[in-house]
C-alpha cells in the first residue's frame, strides 16, 4: 500500500498566522507534470461556515487553448507545525477543464478541530498536495478576449476560472434558466459574477446603493431561473453586518460630536 512516504510530494505550503486569516488565500503557482497549478484555501469556510475549504486549481486557465483538459489523481494532507496530521483525504481522480478548473472540498476540516488546544502550534498550518498527472489534452496559450463555452455559457477567457468555480461548487445553479439565447445567458453570467464580487467585499465598505443593486440583481437572476439560495443567504449576512458597522460608526460619530460640544462649552466658559 502506498503512503505519503512512498509518493513524491508535489507541493508544500506553509501558512503563518492562519487563524487570523479571512477570505480566500491562494498559494504560489507550482508545476507538476509540466502543468501549472495552485492551491486555494478558505480559512473560515466557503459557503459552509463551520469548515475549512480547500481546492486544487489549474493556474491561469484563461490563458490555455479552448478544449484543454487534464486528468489527474491527487490528495491533500494537513499538518500543524509539529508535523501532526490534522486531516488526510483519500486519493481522488478528477478531470480538469475550462468547465471545471478546480476540485476540492467544501468541508475539508471542521473549524472546531483547528480551535482545539494544541492543534495549531504557533498558529501555522501546513498543506501538502500529492498530484499524479494521468493525461493532458490541448495545453497551450490563448488570448484573453477569446470567448469560451463553460457549462453552456459563453464567457471571456479571463472569466473562465470564476465561472468554473461557480459550477464546481453549485452544479445546479443554472439548471432552471429559461433562456437559450447565447447573448442573454452571457449577460446573466456577467451579472452573477458582478454580484459575487460585490458580496465578497468587506460589508462596511459597501454603500446602501450597492446593497440595493445587489438585491435587485439577485431578484432578476432568480426570476430568470438561477438557483441562488446560497447567494441570498450571503446577501442577508452582508446586509446585517453592514448595518451593524454603520450603527457602530454612527454612535462613535455622535459621541465625538457630544464631546466636541462640551469641550466648546468649556472653552467658552473660560473666556
Amino acid at each position: 500500500m502506498e503512503t505519503e512516504s512512498t509518493k513524491t510530494l508535489t507541493f508544500k505550503w506553509e501558512i503563518d498566522n492562519f487563524s487570523n486569516r479571512n477570505g480566500l488565500i491562494e498559494s504560489d503557482i507550482f508545476s507538476s507534470g509540466g502543468c501549472e497549478w495552485c492551491l486555494e484555501v478558505y480559512p473560515k469556510g466557503n459557503y459552509v461556515d463551520d469548515h475549512l475549504a480547500l481546492f486544487l486549481s489549474v493556474a491561469k486557465p484563461g490563458s490555455l487553448l479552448p478544449g484543454w483538459r487534464r486528468r489527474a489523481t491527487y490528495h491533500f494532507v494537513l499538518l500543524n507545525q509539529s508535523g501532526k496530521v490534522l486531516a488526510r483525504t483519500a486519493e481522488e481522480r478528477r478531470s480538469f477543464s475550462a468547465e471545471v478548473s478546480c476540485w476540492g472540498y467544501q468541508r475539508m476540516l471542521p473549524l472546531s478541530k483547528l480551535q482545539e488546544e494544541g492543534s495549531l502550534k504557533n498558529n501555522k498550518l501546513t498543506i501538502q498536495v500529492y498530484i499524479n498527472l494521468v493525461e493532458v489534452i490541448h495545453e497551450g496559450k490563448s488570448t484573453e478576449n477569446e470567448m469560451v463555452a463553460v457549462s453552456g455559457f459563453h464567457v471571456l477567457n479571463t472569466q473562465v476560472i470564476s465561472v468554473s468555480k461557480i459550477f464546481a461548487q453549485h452544479p445546479d445553479v443554472a439548471v432552471g434558466i429559461r433562456s437559450d439565447i447565447k447573448e442573454v445567458k452571457t449577460a446573466y453570467m456577467n451579472i452573477l459574477l458582478g454580484l459575487i464580487e460585490t458580496l465578497g467585499k468587506p460589508p462596511q465598505s459597501l454603500s446602501e446603493t450597492e446593497i440595493n443593486n445587489a438585491d435587485s440583481d439577485l431578484r432578476e437572476l432568480t426570476e430568470a431561473g438561477f438557483k441562488l439560495d446560497w447567494l441570498k443567504s450571503k446577501l442577508e449576512e452582508v446586509s446585517l453586518e453592514r448595518k451593524k458597522a454603520v450603527s457602530f460608526y454612527s454612535c462613535r460619530f455622535i459621541d465625538f460630536l457630544i464631546r466636541r460640544f462640551f469641550l466648546s462649552c468649556f472653552l467658552i466658559s473660560k473666556h
